[in-house]
């Protein structure tokens, strides 16, 4: 039986280590899909098969997450926009649509800004963005900090998969077994401090100096509902900084995920497929 997320290839970064992906599909673009903070390529695995059908779709693991392994240098936006350069160079000469969920955003607009003439457009979910001033507060680095240390404890205990019924309930039954060994780790829950110890740091700084993604068009997706640790206020904050970055783009395009809070990959997967196709089929 083919796995749901397809056959799994490995890429190499510039410093040598590898990043594990899986691929199905054929043809062109090739879509590439970005996970959140501590999401792993399976976080796709209801996106990934819809967007083969009409185009190379590839969902991969950042070190430190999934099958990938860790990075001795640290997690900095930097650094994770150049392994996804990387990757992208060893998927070939694209060209490339990027997709980035939560904290990927930030990702594939860094990595698109460094390479645009490969990249024929980006699609951000639900995407941490700049704008957003309730990211800057303490009560938001409190509330983050508070809930790491609280995954990093249920992850030793076993029990860290029980806060993600729901989206166990919804994928795949291989894609389900694979989450329950690669997603709920300690590993995976140190990862997600490495990252978040610079990443709202470095992302204040772009409130000044963005980076440029000229013509390339973007669509962005917001979820409509509260819950997924968004209340009513900070909702509204959120998908007023997407319908802005959305704006940003000189082909923006701001779409609203009807069944969804913040993790519209799990609750309106095909709304995501087809915003994928709008610009991989233009």
């Amino acid at each position: 039986m083919t796995p749901t997320q397809g056959a799994s290839l490995w890429a190499p970064t510039r410093d040598g280590r590898r990043l594990h992906a899986t691929t199905l599909g054929a043809g062109s673009p090739t879509v590439v899909f970005e996970g959140g903070s501590a999401a792993s390529r399976l976080s796709w695995s209801l996106v990934q098969p819809r967007v083969a059908d009409f185009a190379r779709a590839v969902a991969y693991d950042r070190s430190g997450l999934g099958r990938s392994a860790s990075d001795p240098a640290g997690r900095t936006l930097d650094r994770m926009a150049d392994d996804l350069n990387d990757l992208l160079d060893g998927l070939g000469e694209g060209p490339f649509v990027l997709a980035g969920h939560s904290a990927g955003g930030p990702i594939v607009r860094l990595a698109a800004a460094r390479r645009p003439e490969r990249i024929t457009g980006l699609v951000l979910v639900e995407p941490v963005d700049e704008t957003a001033d309730v990211l800057f507060g303490e009560d938001f680095r409190r509330g983050e900090r508070r809930a790491l240390r609280a995954g990093a404890v249920l992850a030793r205990l076993g029990v860290l998969h029980l806060l993600f019924r729901a989206q166990l309930a919804v994928v795949p039954a291989d894609v389900r077994a694979q989450m329950r060994r690669e997603a709920f780790t300690p590993g995976v829950m140190r990862t997600a401090g490495v990252q978040a110890g610079s990443f709202f740091d470095e992302l204040a700084a772009w409130r000044a100096d963005p980076p440029p993604l000229g013509s390339i068009p973007v669509t962005v997706i917001s979820g409509t509902r509260t819950g997924d640790g968004l209340d009513a206020a900070a909702r509204a904050a959120a998908n007023a900084s997407h319908a802005h970055r959305a704006a940003t783009s000189p082909s923006g395009r701001h779409v609203l995920a009807a069944h969804s809070a913040h993790d519209v990959p799990f609750t309106d997967p095909a709304l995501i497929a087809e915003e994928i196709r709008r610009l991989a089929r233009p």
